[in-house]
């Protein structure tokens, strides 16, 4: 159950991050409103409060969240921008998602 709860805490981190970077996008490339800037510092403050969540030390937290980040992205290109992820893209995630476990859950004394 714990390992459930790590990869769910690191997903929705990773959203908050990839929300709270993507509303600011839209207001400075897609001309939408700067109102979207509250949601996005929002979304930036959860993502840096969800951080402080993990029980593990901060720099194999920093480490191992990058991998749940490159596959949280692939879901995004898909699901947000459209973009249907290719064969590559898909075995990156893999192998992010396999170091992040590697890095996490090893057994440590």
């Amino acid at each position: 159950m714990t390992e459930l709860r790590t990869v769910g805490l690191f997903a929705l981190t990773a959203f908050s991050e990839i929300v709270g970077c993507y509303l600011p996008y839209l207001w400075l490339r897609e001309g939408k409103s700067i109102w979207l800037l509250v949601p996005g510092v929002l979304s930036l403050t959860a993502f840096v409060w969800l951080l402080t969540l993990h029980p593990a030390a901060v720099g194999r937290v920093y480490a191992a969240y990058g991998g749940v980040y490159v596959a949280m992205a692939i879901i995004w290109l898909w699901a947000i921008d459209g973009i249907r992820p290719t064969t590559w893209d898909i075995l990156g995630s893999a192998v992010a998602l396999l170091g992040m476990a590697i890095i996490m859950f090893a057994p440590r004394n």
